[in-house]
């Protein structure tokens, strides 16, 4: 069975976006670019299916610029056997993101297609949630656990109270939660034969694909500043202070 592994290049998460207070937006411009953490457990896991030997092919496709292929190489250097870059350098929506892909997975046939549950940085967790909805397959989102059976695969999922287990005829679309797994350190070697490695390049713009925009960001905000933590004495100054903030009467 052949794996698809949606892989974006996405803000690096250890550092923090800022708001630009001219324009209102968030300011990626000079913001370093990593493999989303959410697409590398996916890969992790599909890599670990195929050394079980149920899969036999993983191919890795990411969406954007040229830079993209840092992604797709790491990708590479963590096990997957194929990448492909749909090149475009416009900044596009969960929904064009979707149609992009459901025309490669029918061309590819995968029995599984893996996406992150969000993306870090944009956070709109939806396009797996569409790619199934356009494909017409079932969808196990915020996977922790996975099963594969015959034509089916079963999927523990995180939900608001707790876990979940549901069954989905293959094919299907499968979004990774933290839990899933932890992602395997990557060795230098793999790391240098990776950047060896082919990557199909397709642009955007000729898979007949309308990639406007739905919807307009007016404006975003900094969170609001906490106040400092303050040291209190003892029991009677707690309560004291309880009491002047109305918690206590």
């Amino acid at each position: 069975m052949k794996v698809l592994v949606a892989v974006k290049h996405a803000v690096d998460h250890n550092l923090k976006p800022f708001v630009d207070a001219t324009t209102g937006q968030v300011d990626l411009s000079q913001a370093r670019r990593v493999i989303n953490p959410f697409d590398e457990i996916s890969i992790e896991e599909a890599v670990r299916l195929k050394e079980r030997g149920l899969v036999t092919e993983i191919v890795a496709v990411s969406i954007g610029g040229a830079d993209a292929k840092d992604s797709l190489r790491h990708a590479y250097a963590m096990g997957a056997d194929r990448a492909l870059l749909v090149e475009t350098d416009v900044r596009l929506q969960p929904l064009s993101v979707a149609k992009l892909l459901k025309v490669i997975v029918e061309r590819e046939q995968p029995g599984l297609i893996f996406l992150g549950k969000q993306a870090v940085g944009e956070d709109y967790g939806q396009t797996g949630q569409m790619l199934a909805a356009l494909l017409g397959v079932g969808l196990g989102t915020f996977a922790s656990a996975l099963q594969l059976k015959d034509g089916s695969v079963e999927v523990t999922r995180e939900v608001d109270k707790g876990t979940q287990t549901i069954s989905l005829q293959l094919p299907a679309v499968l979004t990774s939660d933290l839990r899933l797994n932890e992602p395997r350190f990557i060795k230098l070697p793999n790391l240098m034969m990776a950047k060896k490695k082919a990557i199909e390049t397709l642009a955007a713009g000729e898979l007949g694909i309308d990639l406007a925009n739905r919807f307009t960001v007016i404006k975003s905000n900094e969170p609001p500043q906490k106040p400092g933590a303050v040291q209190l004495a003892s029991v009677s100054e707690l309560i004291s202070t309880l009491r002047k903030a109305e918690v206590l009467q």
